[in-house]
């Protein structure tokens, strides 16, 4: 059965795009069927990377994995739920996996999406700032004061899909950017997001850091999941590093039937 996978919060800038087209890639070099869907109708930016993928796929790599791309029509006349429900219903009958980007701001269709991911997965930089969009919290205790209406909100999609007798969304919140240094602002991040984790319920896997080679590629379609024949990377520590990266990364999302194959 296909699984949908949403990638969302509503904070921009946490990595939510670059997050979606590494996943969608990785599962793409493992095998799977993947359908894409980019809720993000003024950027499209997960859309625009699968553009670029083709127009290298062309000219360069005719046997280079595909993502079969779905596109929600703004103008068309069906309601947002009718909209949504026939492009995702499409995708998930082609596909083993269908990865959906949300915008950074809550939208009809980004609720839509919340509401029906098997598993919701919600990047975030390593900050209090970023921390806020999960919960607020006392600046001289550092505990949990109460959760934010974001997190309210992926609270009400779950308490829905329960009462509607589906299976639980997976919500797994990944650490993005994580910095080499100031030590000690890890910490104390860290340490309220294991608080936060246990009075919320989700898991915390580890996201991708700061590193060029996750933007520098996006012309061409391609990840550190592609092959080095066609991604030209150099074979340095850096480059190792954020392919082990992102294989820890979908080792921890837990999906059924994936084996890294990169």
């Amino acid at each position: 059965m296909s699984k949908l996978l949403v990638f969302g919060n509503e904070k921009g800038g946490a990595g939510k795009s670059t997050l979606s087209m590494h996943v969608a890639c990785a599962l793409l070099q493992s095998g799977a069927k993947v359908g894409v869907l980019d809720l993000d109708l003024r950027q499209l930016t997960l859309r625009r990377f699968f553009e670029n993928r083709t127009g290298f796929a062309e000219n360069h790599a005719p046997d280079l994995p595909m993502a079969h791309v779905g596109s929600i029509n703004p103008d068309s006349n069906n309601s947002e739920d009718q909209e949504f429900q026939s492009v995702t219903t499409e995708l998930m009958t082609q596909n083993d996996f269908v990865v959906v980007d949300c915008p950074g701001a809550l939208t009809k269709y980004s609720e839509l999406a919340h509401a029906n991911a098997d598993t919701l997965i919600t990047p975030m930089n390593d900050s209090f700032i970023d921390f806020d969009l999960l919960a607020r919290i006392d600046p001289e205790t550092n505990a949990v004061k109460g959760p934010s209406i974001y997190s309210e909100m992926v609270w009400d999609a779950r308490k829905a899909r329960s009462l509607s007798g589906g299976k639980p969304i997976d919500w797994i919140v990944a650490r993005n950017r994580l910095s080499a240094t100031n030590m000690h602002n890890k910490r104390k991040v860290g340490e309220a997001l294991e608080n936060l984790s246990k009075r919320i319920g989700f898991r915390l896997a580890p996201g991708l850091s700061d590193r060029v080679i996750f933007k520098e590629l996006f012309p061409k379609g391609l990840t550190v999941a592609d092959p080095s024949t066609l991604t030209h990377l150099p074979s340095s520590m850096s480059n190792i590093a954020a392919r082990q990266e992102l294989r820890d990364l979908m080792i921890e999302l837990n999906l059924p039937n994936f084996k890294v194959g990169f």
